[in-house]
């Protein structure tokens, strides 16, 4: 895969990816997440944030993606992308199995892909107004249903980036030239998690009056005993 920023093509291989969870900032946003995957059976975390490797083929442009049963679902998030020395963001779905979920966390996030937008905005950029960043997501419950809006708020809802960069190892991979990726966290779903036949979703920026957006459907496959 290759991201592009400000029509640029960026090197092609990604060497690292990480998915960052529970990284909340508010601890009552934390809970209520928390709460919400508890109330599917997932095992609260034994630390906050964590940072869980996954393959790095996950990362994709697609615009439908294949997942095994009907328990997974879809959460808007910031991705932070670092190649050549430099720091980018973008926009990604960090799709994840949720039936999975209440066995492992970690298995769950390996077990589906996370499309992301092609675009990505250099993090200089961003870097003086990142917490008016607006995150947006919608679903389609069935293929016939209107788009619902799914889940809605501000980076500032998530820890700041920064803090999430250092803590991952994305600052060493930048300084040691690396092309990783990260995606950051996500927020609450309105009316709870829940599965889906499409998603939306998008980055607003507010500030500089401009939009990273991407939608992918989802084919469920039979779980075959």
């Amino acid at each position: 895969m290759q991201f592009t920023a400000n029509d640029v093509p960026l090197p092609a291989r990604l060497d690292a990816l990480t998915v960052a969870g529970w990284t909340g900032r508010n601890e009552d946003t934390i809970r209520h997440h928390i709460e919400e995957l508890a109330a599917l059976g997932v095992t609260p975390p034994s630390a906050v944030p964590l940072y869980y490797r996954v393959a790095t083929d996950l990362l994709t442009f697609a615009d439908a993606i294949q997942v095994v049963g009907e328990g997974t679902s879809g959460e808007v998030e910031p991705l932070l992308v670092t190649t050549g020395g430099r720091l980018y963001l973008g926009l990604a779905s960090d799709h994840t199995d949720r039936d999975l979920e209440t066995h492992s966390v970690a298995l769950s996030k390996q077990a589906c892909a996370k499309p992301a937008a092609k675009t990505l905005w250099p993090f200089a950029e961003v870097e003086d107004h990142l917490e008016a960043l607006e995150l947006r997501s919608w679903i389609r419950e069935t293929p016939e249903a209107e788009w619902t809006l799914y889940q809605e708020g501000t980076l500032a809802s998530i820890r700041p980036l920064d803090e999430l960069i250092e803590a991952s190892g994305l600052e060493a991979a930048r300084a040691g030239g690396t092309t990783a990726a990260m995606l950051c966290g996500t927020l609450g779903a309105i009316g709870g998690v829940r599965p889906a036949a499409a998603f939306r979703m998008e980055m607003r920026d507010p500030v500089l009056d401009r939009t990273l957006s991407h939608g992918y459907q989802i084919e469920t496959l039979p779980i075959v005993a």
